[in-house]
């Protein structure tokens, strides 16, 4: 889900008239490169951050490589597609369930007043809403059960181990956001990656054990979700005081005015994510084609956490800092800083996934699910590419404004809906990848274009210019000499990985100093 800026608690964010210098594109020299903003004493600097991230992200795709190849060969398409449709339900109720209080932990957390203002904080935005959630997931829980008991609707196990996670993914949602917005980055990036690897061992035990249908995975996920939210409980009571003084509920619907339009927002861009699965199924009938999708689609969204998840994890907590602290200038500074590498990476992982996407399908899940390569391919440089359009058009949301971002996700995805419509019947799973591919370049044009002005920064014309003349290259040279004849998925990925680092990552290396000092800087740290 987009993730949104944190602010203090009861402090107006800055008018859309703070002044800008002059948008200029850096030069050859390290010295453009802007300095680390400043920080508060104690918090660790976005570099920090981001590695911290990143490195989690690295370990739970490396838990991804394990547990894809494995459960693809062991569940057939029609169990992979069950898997998927029924996810894609649970995230739409888990994001109505949370009642937009994810929104407002991330946006009213009491940075710089801690200490004075966290027990109030935790009671309102943080106790109240979930304790509301929980009474709202029981009745509905109540109707859910007499229709399907008395009515009989017979709805499928796998449909009810899902509703009887909301709570819990509520749950972990909030406590990650407060995670989060404190900057506790090293205990979020432990959480994750144990979650994640529990959950690997926890769903091929289940299925390797039990059965392979997707009931036994999806019990072995909730398995792993529950020793989760055990230590969370225990890091909540000795963390967050809650006090029955510091209780107001103005607070609660201040919260509740300003998270629920990004609720709306969330459900939109769940469907813009994963509608694509409910439609197929309901225009195709055919779970298998769901799940041909669904495959591909996974093992897109690894790219996604790499690239972005743990970039706007890492930058949105120090844009909102930088922005009551600096103002819009040390945004914009901050994201001359980001996109500046983010730009070569973003543009070398999407021309190498462009190339050699099916393969890598082939690679990792076997010849059999070779129809979801080429949906790896479109999407996984899609979201290699989105992160680009994303940071450098953040910015709405600093000028609280919600509703514009409500309505350009829910544009979009009625678009993504229509084309759905119209292409899905004629050109069947592709025709969701098309549709999901050009949704997305208009989301991504359209967050550029709103930006306000002074918020707005896209990556210089030199780096941009020497990151697509590489690629363009490697593009030429692979498909002029078709990777020399090879056959073997595995032995064509290492072909394109040698031309990769020859063709593109050589030549973006010794052209632009900025980026050697700046890597080596990196090494230093490290």
């Amino acid at each position: 889900m987009r993730d949104h800026p944190p602010s203090n608690e009861g402090t107006m964010s800055r008018t859309p008239d703070d002044r800008m210098p002059d948008d200029s594109v850096p030069d050859d020299s390290m010295a453009t490169l802007p300095k680390a903003a400043s920080r508060p004493a104690g918090k660790v600097g976005i570099g920090t951050h981001y590695l911290r991230y990143s490195s989690a992200s690295v370990l739970v795709m490396l838990a991804g490589l394990i547990s894809f190849p494995v459960l693809t060969r062991l569940l057939d398409n029609t169990q992979y597609g069950i898997l998927g449709y029924y996810e894609t339900w649970l995230m739409i109720a888990v994001a109505v369930a949370k009642l937009g209080a994810q929104h407002a932990i991330i946006r009213f957390y009491p940075y710089g007043q801690e200490a004075a203002g966290l027990s109030r904080f935790a009671t309102n935005l943080f106790l109240l809403p979930m304790l509301v959630s929980l009474g709202l997931w029981a009745l509905a829980m109540t109707v859910f059960f007499c229709i399907d008991h008395f009515g009989g609707a017979s709805f499928s196990p796998v449909l009810w181990l899902a509703v009887l996670s909301i709570p819990l993914m509520v749950f972990v949602s909030l406590v990650q956001m407060v995670l989060r917005a404190g900057e506790h980055s090293g205990l979020l990036m432990v959480t994750r990656v144990s979650w994640r690897w529990l959950e690997l061992v926890a769903m091929l035990g289940a299925v390797i054990a039990l059965e392979r249908t997707a009931l036994a995975a999806y019990g072995g996920k909730i398995l792993a979700a529950v020793i989760v939210i055990v230590f969370y409980i225990h890091w909540v009571r000795k963390n967050l005081e809650f006090s029955r003084q510091a209780l107001d509920v103005s607070q609660f619907r201040m919260a509740v005015r300003y998270g629920m339009p990004l609720v709306v927002n969330e459900i939109a861009t769940v469907l813009l994510i994963s509608i694509d699965r409910i439609m197929l199924k309901g225009l195709l009938d055919d779970f298998a084609v769901v799940g041909i999708y669904t495959i591909g689609y996974s093992l897109a969204l690894q790219v996604s956490m790499f690239m972005h998840a743990a970039l706007s994890e890492s930058f949105v907590p120090v844009a909102n800092r930088n922005y009551e602290t600096e103002g819009a200038a040390g945004v914009r500074s901050l994201k001359q800083q980001v996109l500046f590498p983010m730009t070569y990476a973003s543009v070398g992982v999407g021309v190498a996934i462009w190339c050699v996407g099916s393969e890598a399908v082939q690679a990792i899940s076997g010849a059999e699910k070779a129809a979801s390569g080429p949906v790896f391919a479109w999407i996984g440089t899609m979201y290699a590419l989105y992160p680009l359009f994303d940071i450098g058009g953040y910015g709405l949301l600093l000028h609280k404004r919600s509703m514009t971002v409500l309505y350009l996700t829910l544009f979009v995805a009625a678009l993504n809906i229509g084309l759905n419509l119209w292409l899905i019947p004629t050109l069947g799973v592709m025709g969701a990848v098309y549709a999901t591919v050009v949704s997305y370049a208009v989301l991504g044009v359209a967050t550029c274009a709103l930006c306000p002005r002074e918020l707005r920064r896209l990556p210089d014309t030199r780096t941009l210019l020497l990151a697509l003349g590489a690629a363009a290259v490697f593009v030429a040279v692979v498909q002029l000499t078709g990777l020399f004849g090879l056959v073997w998925p595995w032995t064509r990925l290492f072909a394109a990985f040698g031309l990769w680092l020859l063709l593109y990552v050589l030549p973006v290396l010794l052209l632009d100093a900025r980026l050697r000092q700046l890597a080596a800087g990196w090494r230093k740290r490290a």
